[in-house]
Formats: structure tokens, sequence, C-alpha cells
């Protein structure tokens, strides 16, 4: 790892020997590439942000969801009001007899999907959940590490209850409006996304619907839509031996030349720059 900052077991959990305990981020600040001695949830309430996982990168907003290994490197950048809350925890002190790894992807190495997707439903009942979670992992008495790992497990099953992956469109039939639209937007990375036929499908006010996105997420959903697709781009041309202008059609480029236009401004470099200097670093 070199010089990777390590983030330490003793500065995170209160007591020693403790197998669960929350750590919020009100807001979630721009954060160095990390990574850990425990692994972590991480749920996004509202805002935006640039999530890099692994070298890959993700936008990240309300409902989104991590599994993070504690040997995943990632890093925060780009954040506008992100609020999100760390539930970290150490396999190996859990006691529980349950089958983790069925209900947290990637645990043994295995499924390993790490970003998946809350809607409405999921968000509220996680929440009520890690509410109580927090405070219990904050107590001192003999059941307190018992009752908190109770109430990670029902964390865990809520989780896996109600997530989908991000271009599930038909997760979302029974989710609330802005679900379905996050959920159509990233489904949406290499085709032409019409807002005004999605409106017309929910029978929902345009006007409305793009002043909740932006009230909820900070962004504009063009400006969603459009760093969606970069990051897509992004993780192709470091992954792949595609074509400049086939990379932009599988995001939604028509035009080659825009496309690199549009790359140029949000990453600061060319796309072909951005394909050397990965390429180099790896």
């Amino acid at each position: 790892m070199g010089n990777q900052l390590i983030l330490r077991k003793a500065d995170f959990f209160p007591r020693q020997g403790q197998a669960v305990a929350v750590a919020d981020r009100y807001p979630q600040n721009v954060f160095a590439e990390h990574t850990h001695e425990f692994y972590e949830l991480v749920l996004v309430w509202r805002g935006n942000g640039l999530h890099i996982l692994n070298d890959r990168p993700y936008r990240i907003t309300r409902g989104d969801l991590f599994y993070i290994r504690a040997e995943d490197k990632h890093s925060y950048a780009s954040v506008n009001d992100l609020v999100l809350q760390n539930i970290i925890y150490c396999p190996d002190r859990l006691t529980l007899n349950l089958d983790w790894a069925a209900h947290i992807p990637g645990l043994n190495d295995v499924d390993r999907t790490p970003h998946w997707r809350l809607g409405s439903t999921g968000m509220t009942q996680a929440r009520q959940v890690i509410t109580q979670l927090e405070q219990e992992s904050a107590k001192t008495d003999a059941l307190a590490n018992s009752m908190a790992e109770a109430l990670f497990a029902q964390l865990v099953m809520t989780l896996h209850r109600h997530r989908f992956t991000a271009d599930n469109q038909a997760a979302t039939h029974s989710e609330a409006l802005l679900d379905k639209l996050i959920t159509a937007l990233s489904g949406s990375l290499n085709r032409a996304f019409i807002l005004e036929r999605f409106c017309e499908q929910e029978q929902c006010s345009e006007r409305t619907l793009r002043q909740q996105f932006r009230t909820q997420t900070g962004m504009t959903i063009n400006n969603y839509l459009r760093q969606l697709r970069i990051c897509h781009a992004q993780y192709l041309l470091q992954h792949s031996d595609l074509m400049i202008g086939e990379v932009a059609m599988r995001c939604g480029f028509e035009d080659s030349n825009y496309f690199s236009v549009v790359f140029t401004r949000e990453t600061g470099m060319t796309p072909s720059q951005w394909r050397q200097r990965r390429n180099e670093a790896a």
C-alpha cells in the first residue's frame, strides 16, 4: 500500500472488541483515498458527490448503498452537501449464529456487487434501525454489544430485502417518483433520456419533479445524467480497449467530438489523456 491511509479500529470503535458502530458524515467532505481495518456499509441520504471505489468512479446521491470491504480503497471528491452514514463492523467480532455472507455481498469474495440502491421504503426502514443501532452502540452496559449486533443483523437483512441494482427499473414499480427517476437515469447511460416522456408515463408535473430532484440531490437532472455518463466513460477508458468513439456511443454521446469536449470540461483531461494516465498509474 505504500503511504496508503489506513483507518484504524481503535480510532472508530469506542470500546475494545466492539463489533459494530455508526459513523455519521453530516456532511461528508472530500476524503483522501484510504483502506480500513474494518468493513463498512455506506448509505447516502442526500446531496451528491463522486465516490471512487477501487479506481471506479460512482456519481452518488440519495439512495445509493455500498458494501465496502477492509481491503477496498475508496475516496470522496466533488462533494456537494453530501450526507451519508457509515455503519462500520468487524466480521471477526460478530458472534450471532447468522449466515452473514448470505446477506452481505462480497463478504467472502463471492457475489461481489458493491453498489446497490434503496428506494424510499427501504431508506425509511433502514434509517429507523440505524437510529436504534447508533444509540445502542454508544452504550456501555453488559448487553450493549449483543443488542447492537442484533440490530446490525436486522439492518443487513432489511437492506437485502429492499436493495436493487442501480439500473433495475422493474425494482421500483412500487417506489416513490424520485426513486423511479434516478433508476431510469441510471438505466439510460447508452441512450437518450426524454424527461417529458417519463413524466407522461408517470402522470406527474415536469416542473415539480425537476424541483424535487434538485432539492434532494443538489443537481439538475441533466447534470446528474451527464455525470453518470462521464463516470461510465472513465471506467470504460480505463478497463477496456474500446476506441474513444465507441466509448462515446456506449455513454450516450452520438458525437465523439462533443463527448471529448464534455469529458475534458468535467475531468480536466481529454479522453486520451485520461486513458494514458490511468494505464501508466496501473
